[in-house]
């Protein structure tokens, strides 16, 4: 027997079909996904390491288990879809998840990152009704991963040089995953999402000063010093080059997934930044 979550209103309400397997369900979209469903009234597993039964991309014996009941998968791949090996497990993922009787897939991809368009043909391929959602960088990745310790520091320090990006709310990409998963309008879909404007890496730092009262400076270095800053962190020197889809502005334009799926428009970095920095998050004192 597995287990999923369900909220309240599931005493009362119907479940409106069978149980969505969110990978990464702990993650940044992934959380918010879980949660949008469950309060939904839907049944929800959270697909991870940890999960009852756990799920691990690098280990395709957990696959089946955690596919056990499932008819529709919002599938996230970490680190990333561009890394070595990630369409492979991909296109097995989604083969043995159409067989197991999962036919609605969701999957989120990278706008810009051509060595994902494998890992999408590979779940297109695989007979799925399918959705692909393709995302700028998140707003998040300031207060919940990637950059946090940098911002609490006092200075972001990346190879990114005057590069711009359309940076995404998590909150928008839930939504719009939600409404891929639920809704049989956007079978056979790619949506492309980004903020409302476009923000180089001196404006985010301009507004995080703004917001937290105290100096968030940015200080570009060359690709090869922040590959030594991977190592040095042991951390896959892959990250490095996700960056050039900053560098070489393939993303420096606004795309309208967001307003097209949900019929709103998107929200911006601003408000973001303000909601975070109510929170503490990049206080010093939250060190």
């Amino acid at each position: 027997m597995t287990k999923t979550r369900k909220n309240a209103d599931d005493m009362g309400q119907a479940d409106a079909g069978g149980v969505t397997l969110v990978i990464g369900g702990t993650g940044k979209t992934g959380r918010k996904v879980a949660d949008r469903l469950t309060a939904q009234g839907r049944l929800v597993r959270v697909g991870s390491r940890r999960g009852e039964p756990a799920f691990d991309w690098n280990d395709p014996a957990t696959w089946l288990p955690a596919l056990d009941g499932v008819d529709r998968v919002y599938v996230t791949y970490y680190p990333d879809l561009a890394f070595p090996g990630a369409s492979a497990r991909v296109t097995a993922f989604a083969e043995v998840a159409v067989a197991a009787g999962a036919r609605r897939l969701v999957l989120l991809s990278g706008r810009g990152e051509e060595a994902a368009r494998t890992s999408e043909e590979g779940l297109k391929a695989s007979g799925a009704d399918w959705t692909i959602v393709r995302s700028s960088w998140f707003n998040q990745n300031f207060d919940e991963s990637f950059f946090l310790d940098s911002v609490r520091s006092g200075e972001i320090v990346l190879p990114t040089a005057d590069g711009v990006e359309a940076f995404v709310d998590t909150g928008d990409i839930a939504d719009v995953v939600v409404a891929a998963l639920t809704d049989d309008r956007h079978i056979g879909k790619t949506y492309e999402l980004s903020g409302p404007r476009l923000l180089g890496f001196d404006d985010v730092a301009a507004e995080l000063s703004k917001v937290t009262g105290r100096e968030i400076a940015y200080a570009p270095i060359s690709m090869e010093d922040y590959r030594a800053v991977l190592r040095e962190n042991g951390l896959p020197e892959d990250f490095a080059e996700l960056f050039t889809l900053i560098l070489d502005g393939r993303n420096a334009h606004l795309v309208h997934g967001v307003e097209e799926v949900l019929g709103r428009p998107p929200r911006d970095f601003s408000d973001f930044a303000r909601e975070a920095a109510a929170t503490g998050v990049w206080d010093l004192r939250a060190v």
